[in-house]
């Protein structure tokens, strides 16, 4: 009781104390619910009865878990900003299960692709996003879907976040009528609404989004661009001439530098004279941002997206985040990095893992929940790549079809129509 006392010290609910301490081994709830977790996570335990299927497809005894729990932000460095993100981030249980079936879901389709590519049922480039998932699902839970978002072209991940579903991606990578974009598009060229595609020339994407955010602005829309770029691209000259027009013009545009840490088989240290990438728009402020968690992204992307829908003009954000896999699947990405590098890493600082000990340890999931969620993710991607191997590809009289969007009936496009001669087109 003496232990007990301790822990209802910490103004948690008694009720919810009893039904812990009965659960499991005093010890272990105190380790859960003690003064260390009380100054580290900041729980807040709202206990809730019953049963209730969550939004990410699970059924869950809400008898032994809570609504919410408050966590720690990472510390953010900022350029040219007088206050910061949010310290605390607040997760709902709902969330939390969201997010993680969203970086397991993200984890396990690029693992299928890889496994798929070394098949030879993808071909070409293919570039995966194992390690990055707290960008995208952190910044996709701090906009709105009515905002955009445009990328590089390690997009899987993000073009996942955007809504295309799990079959979407990798038939869209297997060259299959049911990918996202008929198959015709491939790795490197993926869309769908409010995304504008995984762009495959270095640092192109940045002015396509510089020019999407000032198309929002001209149109009085309360909406923001996120547009994201590599390491490997951030000396683009393309880039600081995209930053000074948007800045010029003040448009709702958020520059996002996913610093993995090489840019193809560079690591910044050699390619960068300045690694501060967050400090680089010069008169555009900037954020460092700890992208290994996944709730330090969200605040951090809320704050951001704020920032330009008041009308305050471009923000530059660095996520600081790592990639397991080499640059594509054709570099072993072992030649410049030790494998040991890249098992701390994974050991660590990875970000699925980090968020499935934080949602445990402050009790708003239970492992039953947990080993649900990746039972069905496991199935979902299985069954993607089931369909993704089986399904036939894109009929050769579709090759010519979207050329042009809305064109009138008859209408012929010069030099791309294949029913007009050669001599036709000179």
């Amino acid at each position: 009781m003496t232990e007990m006392g301790a822990i209802v010290d910490k103004r948690m609910d008694i009720e919810f104390l009893i039904e812990e301490v009965g659960r499991v081994d005093t010890p272990r709830c105190v380790k859960y619910f003690g003064s260390n977790l009380k100054a580290s996570v900041g729980l807040a335990a709202r206990n809730t009865t019953g049963r209730e299927v969550s939004s990410a497809g699970v059924t869950r005894d809400f008898s032994s878990t809570v609504t919410e729990a408050t966590f720690p932000t990472k510390e953010y460095k900022l350029h040219r900003l007088d206050t910061p993100p949010a310290s605390e981030s607040t997760l709902t249980r709902d969330d939390a299960l969201k997010f993680y079936q969203q970086m397991q879901t993200i984890r396990r389709m690029e693992t299928a692709a890889g496994n798929l590519y070394k098949e030879k049922i993808i071909r070409g480039f293919c570039h995966l996003y194992s390690g990055q998932e707290a960008c995208c699902v952190g910044m996709e839970a701090g906009i709105r879907p009515d905002d955009a978002v445009i990328t590089a072209y390690r997009a899987h991940g993000w073009t996942y976040m955007r809504g295309v579903p799990v079959l979407g991606v990798l038939a869209e990578l297997t060259g299959r009528i049911s990918g996202c974009a008929k198959g015709k598009g491939g790795s490197m060229h993926m869309y769908t609404d409010n995304f504008y595609g995984g762009n495959g020339i270095v640092g192109a994407q940045i002015p396509l989004g510089a020019g999407i955010a000032f198309a929002q602005k001209y149109q009085g829309k309360d909406n923001v661009t996120i547009a994201l770029y590599g390491d490997g691209a951030a000396n683009q000259g393309q880039l600081f001439e995209a930053f000074n027009m948007a800045k010029l013009w003040d448009v709702p545009a958020i520059f996002v530098c996913e610093n993995n840490g090489y840019g193809m088989g560079t690591s910044v240290e050699r390619a960068s004279a300045s690694t501060d990438y967050y400090t680089r728009g010069d008169y555009v402020p900037g954020i460092y941002v700890d992208a290994m968690d996944v709730l330090t992204v969200r605040e951090a992307t809320k704050y951001a997206a704020d920032y330009c829908r008041s009308g305050k003009g471009p923000i530059l954000l660095e996520l600081a985040t790592y990639r397991y896999s080499g640059h594509s699947m054709s570099d072993p990405g072992t030649s410049y990095r030790s494998r040991d590098e890249v098992q701390e890493v994974r050991q660590k600082r990875d970000p699925i893992m980090l968020f499935k000990e934080k949602i445990l340890t402050s009790n708003l999931a239970t492992a039953d929940e947990i080993k649900a969620i990746e039972t069905e993710v496991r199935k979902t991607v299985e069954e993607g790549v089931k369909r993704a191997k089986a399904d036939p590809e894109p009929p050769m009289e579709l090759l010519y079809d979207h050329v042009f969007k809305d064109a009138p009936k008859d209408f012929t496009a010069r030099t791309v129509d294949p029913f007009v001669n050669a001599e036709s087109r000179q």
